[in-house]
């Protein structure tokens, strides 16, 4: 007798249409971000927008805000790769119904909604915090490098404009006079049909990057003179005031982002800061800017975790590169008990300490704090708490670089990540809980 097999029939027609909702098992995260975004979040400031009566139906603004937040959420970001996995995934096609919103639809409603999607964090965090996710009893502080969507290697310096600016004019106006010469040289061989105005693209091309170059210099001035003295030191001392300096740069594709120092070397990107309550991993609070430096962000960080919790955490800790007077005179006065490290600590040592620090000073005061409390110091919750957070994002859901451009859409796009990972934690206490 021959072996007996389950029927594998691919043409037969269903009798009875299939429900979404037995598309994937019952604690699928994919119904849960569909149904916290029907359910659970305020989209009234999303649907707003929607006031044209005329032309085809779009599609449903919730829909797509819960496509997108189920996209990012398993590592999906190009509008590309969302579209074809509307068409090819099953999990997607739960979250959309079996809609199938081409690419160019899904890029656009992103780009036109970035503000209305970037108040969803603090709507996901309210939901945290009414499950009990969030105690505010210590949150930690720290930034992470984050590439543009641009390469380094479009970036030029001052020094360097000025110098290229020189040579590709007079390229331009040598290849210039080549073209005209050549114009004429052509009307007399191939008669009078040709305009013998005619551009070379050889000559076109140099001349574009000639014009991209002189606005980037004009760019560079115009920030030099609306600040004398820039504070992140790319002003020239010995140059006049409302001059660039020579090393300051500026980025032809996404001019707002800047070079800086990471671990593997220097990227063209963005600073990205989060502040991580304790408790669960929840990101309390997060901001981004083209600052290399964390120090400037910090009390902006902690007065934004007052505005979305309504409370100040009772602990905070950061590194050293948040370390500064202002910082720490900032935290006192919120009266936050702070654990801020005031140096690289040693290997086999306690606490770091605080270098050149005159004595007297916070920094001093906050390195003997850190010291004297030595491994049971709150300072040694700081890495476990941000810094997974941080692997989650980068190494669990792979973003590591921008989609947009632009300081103000990066931001948003921060957020947007931000929000996600807060949502995926309150899955996972809801899936724990049930």
């Amino acid at each position: 007798m021959s072996k007996t097999f389950r029927p594998w029939d691919v043409d037969q027609a269903w009798l009875l249409p299939a429900s979404i909702h037995d598309f994937l098992p019952a604690g699928h995260v994919a119904h849960f971000v569909r149904d916290t975004v029907r359910e659970g979040l305020d989209l009234s400031a999303l649907l707003a927008s929607y006031d044209e009566e005329r032309g085809y139906p779009p599609y449903h603004p919730a829909m797509m805000t819960a496509l997108l937040l189920y996209a990012y959420s398993q590592g999906v970001y190009s509008s590309r790769r969302i579209a074809r996995a509307c068409e090819e995934r099953v999990d997607f096609m739960a979250v959309t119904g079996l809609n199938q919103p081409d690419f160019r639809t899904i890029s656009d409603f992103r780009k036109r909604h970035l503000d209305a999607l970037k108040g969803l964090f603090t709507q996901i965090l309210e939901l945290c915090q009414a499950a009990g996710l969030v105690k505010l009893g210590h949150v930690a502080l720290d930034g992470t490098k984050i590439k543009a969507n641009a390469s380094k290697h479009k970036a030029m310096s001052y020094g360097r404009m000025k110098t290229a600016e020189q040579k590709l004019a007079a390229e331009v106006a040598d290849w210039m006079k080549q073209a005209e010469a050549t114009d004429k040289t052509e009307d007399r061989e191939k008669g009078p049909d040709r305009r013998g105005d005619e551009t070379p693209e050889w000559v076109a091309n140099k001349a574009q990057r000639l014009a991209k170059i002189r606005e980037a210099k004009a760019a560079l001035e115009a920030q030099a003179k609306a600040a004398a003295r820039r504070k992140d030191g790319d002003d020239d001392p010995d140059a006049p005031p409302g001059v660039p300096a020579d090393k300051a740069q500026r980025n032809f594709t996404d001019s707002e982002s800047r070079i800086m120092k990471t671990n593997d070397g220097f990227i063209q990107g963005y600073n990205g800061q989060a502040a991580v309550d304790a408790e669960h991993q929840i990101i309390v609070a997060c901001d981004l800017s083209n600052q290399g430096p964390d120090s400037p962000q910090m009390l902006g960080i902690v007065d934004q975790i007052e505005a979305n919790t309504g409370k100040r955490p009772e602990q905070l800790s950061a590194d050293a590169g948040y370390c500064s007077e202002d910082n720490l005179e900032g935290l006192e006065q919120r009266k936050i008990d702070a654990f801020v490290a005031t140096g690289r600590q040693k290997h086999g040592t306690a606490a770091p300490d605080a270098g050149s620090a005159k004595p007297g000073t916070r920094r001093v005061a906050m390195a003997q704090k850190l010291a004297d409390q030595g491994h049971t110091s709150p300072y040694r919750l700081r890495k476990q708490t941000v810094e997974p957070v941080f692997g989650q994002v980068k190494q669990a859901r792979g973003f590591r670089q921008f989609l947009l451009r632009g300081l103000a859409k990066v931001k948003a796009e921060w957020v947007l990540i931000c929000t996600v990972h807060n949502l995926l934690k309150l899955a996972t206490a809801g899936m724990e809980a049930a």
